[in-house]
């Protein structure tokens, strides 16, 4: 049986790492790389690297900070954020990025998806969709980190992202993020049985029973979450201790 992942998710601003709840209100939660090297230390599966207003302010993220993550994790990792091109992946990847996380460049132009996957292959893209559930009850695409509402589902994009070549797909439900409230199990368990790539689901892990309940209730193939770890709400070890007791697999240091 494939063991399940906890992936701490590092939300990167002016080179920090920032909190927010519901994509705003954002708070200081310390330095990048020294969280990246507490949680491989703590036995984190994979990290998550996410320059939050990359796309928004028209910069790349920087290859500097990867190659100083590089030098202090030795777990893979996942970089996005601004992330528009085959030279920029390029660049995060000869830093010592594992993977790439693709949002509102992908959804602009879908094509970069192929591009990106037949140059470095679907396992190295990661399409990260950030949804909203409205009030018709459908979850619509947002994208610059939240801000901008489009007319896209979520279910129909992430269909089609893996049918341009995404290897996987990271699932942010805006209206879990950081309430803390446990995770979106619907649209993240419609996700898992219709699409054939693994996906982490994101937004609302509160407390170690929302990650029981996500990978019981939706076998989804991991759970990542930020504030909890930042602020040493609940420890990775913690975590794994009470997954394991509760008969869900997860790899042990």
């Amino acid at each position: 049986m494939l063991t399940k992942r906890i992936i701490p998710c590092l939300d990167i601003k002016d080179g920090r790492t920032v909190k927010g709840t519901n994509f705003v209100a954002l708070r200081d939660a310390g330095d990048p790389v020294e969280l990246g090297a507490l949680y491989t230390k703590q036995g984190a599966d994979e990290l998550v690297f996410l320059d939050i207003t990359a796309t928004v302010e028209k910069r790349k993220t920087l290859a500097e900070l990867v190659r100083r993550i590089a030098k202090h994790v030795n777990i893979p990792f996942t970089v996005g954020g601004g992330i528009s091109s085959v030279a920029d992946v390029n660049a995060l990847l000869e830093n010592g990025a594992d993977k790439i996380s693709v949002n509102t460049a992908a959804f602009k132009n879908p094509q970069l998806i192929t591009e990106l996957a037949n140059e470095f292959g679907s396992q190295c893209v990661v399409l990260a969709i950030d949804t909203r559930q409205e009030e018709d009850g459908e979850w619509y695409v947002y994208l610059n980190g939240g801000r901008t509402k489009t007319d896209s589902k979520a279910k129909d994009w992430a269909r089609q992202g893996v049918e341009l070549g995404a290897g996987e797909i990271l699932l942010t439900s805006m209206n879990h993020d950081g309430t803390k409230q446990g995770f979106a199990l619907d649209i993240t368990r419609y996700m898992v049985e219709n699409l054939p790539v693994p996906v982490i689901a994101s937004g609302g892990g509160g407390k170690m029973e929302h990650f029981k309940d996500v990978f019981e209730r939706t076998n989804v193939d991991a759970a990542l979450a930020a504030s909890i770890f930042h602020f040493n709400e609940i420890s990775i070890p913690d975590l794994k201790d009470y997954l394991l007791a509760n008969n869900i697999p997860v790899r042990k240091q």
